[in-house]
C-alpha cells in the first residue's frame, strides 16, 4: 500500500511518455529537500537516471535539452499543478490542498507505520535476521565502550523490525573462563533472577530501553569449537606452524602469507574458533537470511577472516554475514574524571539534565523529574552518537551534548514535549475534519513537504544502516515545527484556522515520535 499516491501518479504519466514500466520509475522520483530560503517543488525526477542514451558521443543531445523535451511532453492534471525544470531534473509541484489533505490523512491512518507503508518498500522481501550486539564481559562492570554497540545494535534491530523483518537480538556475553554459564547461556532456561540481580550488568539494558531475545556466551561454544577444529582438519584447511599452533591459510597463493590462528599449541580454542562455532550453530538453529555483528572497527580484520573461513568450509551463507563497525568516543569524562563504566555516564547525563531543568525558566513541575531527566539525557547521548558516520571517531563534550538549542537530543525532546502540550491544551476541541485551504502558508507547506520525505529517509537508512539520515531529518522537522509554531498560532486564531494548524502540529509530533523511537529514544511529554 503506497504511503502517498503522488509518486505513483507522476510515475504513471512518465511511464506513458518514456514507454517504461512505472515500477521502474518509482525510485527515480524523489521528494525535494525543503529550503529555508525559497519555496521548492515537491518532487523531482533525475532525467539521467531514466533516459538510456544509445547515440554516439558526437550526436549526443545535451542532458538539459533532453530534460526540457521531456518536461514539454508532460501535462499538469488533478494531482500535479506545475511542472518545471532544474539542472538535469524535471520538477513537480503538487496541488496544494491535495498535498495537505493527503499527507495529513496518511500520517494519521498509518500511525507508527507512516513512511514504512511507502511504495519504496513494496517489493522488499521479508527476511529472518540475527543481530549480535552489546556483548559485554559479564564478569566486569558494563564498560562505556559497549554503549555504542548497544545503542547502534538496538537501532539496527528496531529499523529491521519496523520494516517487517523477523529479527532475533543476541547478546553474546564475554564469559570465557568465568563461571557465568548460568547467566550467559542458560538464564532464559533457568530464570535465576537472583543471579541477574547480583551481576554487575544489573538492569542497565532496561535503563537503556534495550531487550534481547537470546543470551549466549563464549563458554557455551567450548565443546562446539572443538567440532569446528575437526571439520577444518577434515577439509584439509588446518595447518600446523613451527610454534605448534594451528592456522587456516587465507592467502591467495596458499603460502601462509595471510593466515588466521584457530588453535593454540596446547589444543585450546581462540575467540575466532568460538565465533565460527557460534555462527554455524545459529544458522542451524534459526536458518536466517542475514547475520549482522555490531562491534567497533578495530575488529574489522577479525570479521573479514571469520567470514572467509566460513566460505572455505563451504558455507555459502557467509556472504550474507555483515559487520556493522563503529568508531571510538574520545574525551568522555564525568566530574570525577575519566569515564570507565556506563552507569557513570547515565548517572552523569541524568544529574546534569536535572540541574539544567532546575535552572531553566520554562521548566514545569514534573511528576517524575528523575525519569524525565534520564530520558532526555539518554536522547542527548544517542543523538550525539548518531549525528555522523558510525565508523567515525568523535570528541565528546557534555556542554555540547546537553544544549537545549541547536542540533541536540535535548532539542528534539523539547520540541516533542512542546507539541504534546499544545495538543493537550486543545484536546477537547480537536477535529479530524479540517479545511486544508487553511494550510497554505509557506511555513505549513514546508512542514508538509518535509513529512513527504520521511519514507525516503527510512529507505536510505535501511540501505546503509546509518542512523544519521533519520537524525538530520528529525532535527530539520523540529526546526520547521518551531518556526511554524511561532508564526502560525493556534491560540487566538479563528476556529477553522486553529483546527487545521493543530492537526498539522499533531502530524509533525507523530512522525517525530516515530523517528525517535526507531533511534531508541523514548519521547517525553513534559520538561
Amino acid at each position: 500500500m503506497a504511503a502517498c499516491p503522488f509518486r505513483r501518479s507522476i510515475a504513471s504519466q512518465l511511464s506513458r511518455v518514456l514507454n517504461l514500466p512505472s515500477e521502474n520509475l518509482i525510485n527515480s522520483i524523489s521528494a525535494v529537500p525543503v529550503s529555508k530560503k525559497r519555496p521548492v517543488a515537491d518532487f523531482q525526477l533525475f532525467v539521467g537516471s531514466v533516459i538510456e542514451d544509445k547515440s554516439s558521443d558526437r550526436s549526443k543531445p545535451d542532458l538539459q535539452l533532453q530534460t526540457q523535451r521531456l518536461a514539454e511532453k508532460l501535462k499538469c492534471d488533478t494531482v500535479v499543478s506545475e511542472i518545471s525544470t532544474g539542472p538535469g531534473t524535471v520538477n513537480f509541484t503538487i496541488n496544494r490542498e491535495l498535498l495537505a489533505k493527503t499527507v495529513l490523512q496518511q500520517v494519521f491512518k498509518d500511525g507508527s507505520e507512516y513512511g514504512i507503508k511507502s511504495e519504496l518498500f513494496s517489493t522488499l522481501p521479508r527476511r529472518k535476521i540475527i543481530i549480535e550486539f552489546s556483548s559485554p564481559n559479564i564478569a566486569k562492570k558494563f564498560h562505556v565502550g559497549h554503549l555504542r554497540s548497544t545503542i547502534i545494535g538496538n537501532f539496527v534491530a528496531n529499523l529491521k523490525e519496523a520494516l517487517g523483518h523477523q529479527v532475533t537480538r543476541i547478546n553474546y556475553l564475554g564469559d570465557w573462563g568465568m563461571q557465568f554459564g548460568l547467566l550467559g547461556a542458560g538464564f532464559q532456561q533457568f530464570g535465576n533472577e537472583e543471579e541477574l540481580q547480583s551481576n554487575p550488568l544489573q538492569h542497565l539494558f532496561e535503563r537503556l530501553g534495550v531487550h534481547f531475545d537470546e543470551y549466549s556466551g563464549e563458554s557455551f561454544y567450548q565443546e562446539k569449537s572443538q567440532e569446528v577444529l575437526k571439520m577444518l582438519d577434515a577439509k584439509g584447511l588446518l595447518q600446523k606452524t613451527i610454534k605448534g599452533t594451528r592456522v587456516v591459510d587465507l592467502s591467495e597463493k596458499r603460502d601462509l602469507s595471510l593466515s588466521s590462528t584457530v588453535m593454540r599449541s596446547d589444543g585450546t580454542s581462540l575467540y575466532i574458533t568460538r565465533d565460527l562455532a557460534a555462527a554455524i550453530d545459529r544458522m542451524q538453529k534459526y536458518n536466517c537470511d542475514t547475520m549482522i555483528y555490531v562491534t567497533d572497527k578495530s575488529q574489522h580484520t577479525h570479521f573479514e577472516q571469520l567470514f572467509q573461513i566460513l566460505k572455505l568450509m563451504g558455507y555459502q551463507w557467509a556472504e550474507r554475514c555483515q559487520h556493522v563497525s563503529f568508531g571510538l568516543v574520545q574525551g568522555m569524562k564525568t566530574r570525577k574524571g575519566e569515564v570507565v563504566f556506563l552507569e557513570d555516564v547515565l548517572n552523569e547525563a541524568r544529574s546534569r539534565m536535572l540541574q539544567n531543568m532546575a535552572s531553566a525558566k520554562t521548566s514545569k513541575e514534573l511528576e517524575n523529574p528523575l525519569e524525565t531527566a534520564e530520558k532526555i539525557g539518554l536522547a542527548a547521548l544517542i543523538i550525539q552518537d548518531f549525528k555522523g558516520l558510525l565508523s567515525s571517531d568523535y570528541q565528546f563534550s557534555w556542554d555540547r551534548v546537553l544544549q537545549s538549542r541547536g542540533d541536540t537530543g535535548v532539542f528534539l525532546q523539547y520540541t516533542h514535549a512542546r507539541l504534546h502540550s499544545l495538543e493537550q491544551m486543545y484536546r477537547n476541541g480537536q477535529s479530524t475534519d479540517i479545511n486544508t485551504a487553511c494550510l497554505q502558508d509557506p511555513q505549513a507547506i514546508s512542514v508538509l513537504q518535509h513529512l513527504l520525505r520521511y519514507d525516503e529517509v527510512l529507505y536510505k537508512s535501511s540501505e546503509d544502516l546509518q542512523p544519521k539520515h533519520i537524525v538530520s531529518y528529525l532535527l530539520m522537522l523540529s526546526h520547521l515545527a518551531a518556526v511554524a509554531h511561532k508564526t502560525l498560532p493556534v491560540k487566538g486564531s479563528a476556529p477553522e484556522l486553529a483546527q487545521a494548524r493543530l492537526r498539522l502540529f499533531q502530524a509533525a509530533r507523530s512522525v517525530l515520535a516515530n523517528g525517535m523511537k526507531l533511534l531508541g529514544i523514548m519521547p517525553v511529554t513534559q520538561m
